[in-house]
């Protein structure tokens, strides 16, 4: 798309090309050594001071004299300015008196005019005279033509006299065969100050540390995303798995010191891939300043991706409006990621308009995590068949996340057998979540070998809430080790009632403490007291009982007080009875009464025959039982039968 007031744009652009092409012209284009010397030794004292009219001049006057160095080199001069029509005869001339420049030269400038196969010939025999460029235009022209053997055997003569672009050409030739011999000319390349090489090197040293570290057949890390206890889909607004290289797939952060020297050089030669590559590197490493000025180089050379991945970065550190400037600039520029980031971005504001708007260009750039970004927006705003048709178009199009969501709304929508194929390609694509919703489907089928199946491998990626359930059924079947090791899975990924369940396993294994004794030193809070504390704090009411049954053991009263109170509060029949029972022992008793008369509504048996006891001291012995009653409904056993003599001595004292 064009754009009004872009023409200045647009013909810098066309001078760009015009630059480009005379370079690409400059790479093979043979220089003479020593031409002025042999030409005028007492014009110039420095030839780096002449202008290029002065040259020109002298070569021309030295040419017309018959000098074959100057011929030579006049021809080469035109031929960089462009001037082919001036720069023919002189070449022709110093070629036909058997100067090697001048015919490589020559074959360049048949070159430009489409004259391949006499611009070849020339470059002939340049290369048998021993020129450098003219192999190096040689097997390339060769290659170009599909000619592997002839194009090697020319390139090698290139590279082996240390000619930078030849060295190059046959390293991409051998890699393209995947031929290991490929590095080692990448390396010569590369040292001679050959960006390009330098980059591709750093790739391949960095491609083959990886595959050591992880084997073969790995590509990158799993993203993953924790489960919630429920069928439900990842809710996060998804990017194109990286912002830079590493951000998803791959580790450039692990890349070895060699590599990282390389992209190093690349970059500082102006290489904006190799800056951006130095960039993540250092990001991962945690040197964000100086990954930021890569990024920074690299996006000012017009790479999408370093803008986009600059605009993470200001992101990260609190720049929320100068991130948004950068993901816009790589967004315009192509790049589906960062518009996928500033749909997020608008989607956060509560502008939901926008941040269709780019979602729907992040997709239009070809990037899947549009589709299913759409999907998030459209379920966000209860447009649930709108959501099913982008998530349907992601899923299509492999999206593993967009396959899950699909399957949980299928399955809302009480379609479990439309659901299943769905959480199924998410699962075999790699979705953890999707594994832990096949777990959750087949367990609601009552088939538990399946259910736990679809768990552990849930488990196995790190899914806290499937490593509990993996963790439960191993309990169940008896297994305490397994149990345990996936208990402490769950209980370190946050689940509290993992961290219950560790706590009640490492319980059950301690001795009997004995009766307290007066004056003994505090003890030191056990591995199990700790996990009982971490769920407490995390709003687990049977682990706040327990912590505060663990504090009164150790006559911490305040802190059972503290712990019995907070669950309590939060509906726990247990933790109001148990409050009463301090209250009590402390000699509040009304307070007491009011907390047992909690426990006792919401079920707990022993609240009730201890408010009946209390009514019975206090004479009420209606109301005593009244309680007692409510005791003998609830239990247990033990409870019911005490109610039921108490009920019976009440009576009798009522009608005596």
């Amino acid at each position: 798309m064009v754009f009004m007031g872009d023409r200045a744009t647009l013909l810098e652009t066309g001078r760009f090309v015009q630059r480009h092409a005379r370079n690409a012209a400059d790479e093979i284009i043979e220089a003479v050594g020593a031409v002025d010397t042999a030409v005028d030794t007492t014009a110039e004292t420095d030839a780096d001071t002449e202008n290029e009219t002065e040259t020109e001049a002298r070569h021309r006057r030295a040419a017309e004299r018959g000098d074959l160095a100057a011929m030579s080199a006049l021809g080469a001069l035109l031929l960089r300015r462009g001037d082919l029509d001036g720069a023919e005869p002189y070449l022709r001339g110093a070629t036909a008196e058997g100067d090697r420049a001048a015919a490589n030269n020559l074959g360049v400038l048949l070159h430009q005019r489409g004259y391949a196969e006499e611009a070849a010939g020339w470059w002939r025999v340049a290369a048998v005279a021993g020129s450098a460029p003219a192999a190096h235009a040689l097997g390339r022209h060769h290659r170009e033509r599909g000619d592997e053997p002839a194009a090697e055997y020319w390139l090698r003569q290139a590279a082996e006299q240390g000619h930078a672009l030849g060295a190059y050409a046959l390293a991409d030739l051998l890699e393209h065969r995947s031929d290991v011999g490929a590095e080692r000319w990448l390396r010569a390349a590369a040292e001679q100050g050959h960006r390009e090489a330098a980059y591709r090197l750093a790739l391949a040293l960095e491609r083959r540390a990886t595959e050591t570290t992880r084997g073969p057949h790995e590509t990158g890390t799993r993203l993953r995303v924790p489960g919630t206890g429920a069928v439900v889909p990842s809710d996060a607004p998804a990017t194109a798995g990286a912002t830079a290289p590493g951000r998803a797939a791959g580790e450039p952060g692990g890349a070895p010191a060699e590599a990282e020297q390389w992209f190093r050089q690349a970059a500082a030669r102006g290489h904006r891939r190799a800056a951006l590559h130095l960039g993540a590197i250092l990001e991962h490493r945690g040197e964000l300043k100086e990954a930021g000025r890569w990024y920074l180089s690299s996006a000012k050379e017009g790479e999408a991706k370093a803008a986009c991945a600059l605009g993470f970065l200001l992101r990260d550190a609190g720049d929320e409006e100068s991130a948004a400037v950068w993901w816009l600039r790589a967004a315009q520029d192509g790049d589906g990621n960062a518009a996928n980031a500033l749909g997020a971005l608008h989607a956060a504001r509560g502008e939901q308009q926008t941040a269709e708007r780019w979602y729907r260009a992040a997709m239009d750039a070809g990037d899947v995590n549009g589709a299913y970004n759409l999907g998030l927006l459209c379920a966000a705003q209860d447009r649930i068949p709108q959501a099913e048709q982008w998530y349907r178009r992601a899923a299509y199009a492999g999206h593993r996340e967009a396959a899950n969501a699909l399957a949980v709304l299928l399955l809302q929508a009480g379609d479990a057998n439309g659901a299943e194929p769905w959480f199924s390609k998410a699962a075999e694509a790699g979705s953890v979540d999707a594994a832990f919703n096949l777990g959750i489907l087949h367990a609601g089928r009552d088939d538990d070998r399946t259910a736990l199946v679809w768990y552990e491998r849930a488990a196995a990626a790190g899914h806290t809430e499937a490593a509990l359930q993996v963790g439960i059924a191993a309990l169940r079947d008896g297994d305490e080790r397994t149990a345990e090791r996936h208990l402490r899975c769950a209980a370190g990924g946050g689940s509290a009632e993992a961290a219950f369940r560790l706590a009640s396993v490492l319980d059950a294994r301690r001795p009997d403490p004995g009766p307290a004794v007066l004056g003994a030193p505090r003890e030191e809070k056990t591995e199990c007291e700790e996990w009982y504390e971490r769920a407490a704090q995390q709003g687990h009411r049977r682990a706040q009982v327990r912590v505060g049954m663990l504090a009164a053991g150790r006559g911490d009263l305040a802190e059972a007080d503290r712990w019995y109170r907070e669950a309590a509060e939060a509906g726990s029949r247990n933790g109001a009875f148990n409050l009463g029972l301090l209250l009590a022992r402390e000699g509040s008793e009304r307070e007491a009464a009011l907390w047992w008369t909690r426990a006792a509504r919401a079920g707990h048996g022993r609240a009730a025959l201890r408010l009946a006891l209390l009514a019975a001291r206090r004479g009420e012995l209606t109301e005593g039982r009244r309680w007692c009653a409510r005791a003998v409904e609830l239990g247990p056993a033990e409870v019911a039968e005490r109610a039921a003599r108490l009920s019976e001595a009440l009576h009798q004292e009522l009608t005596a």
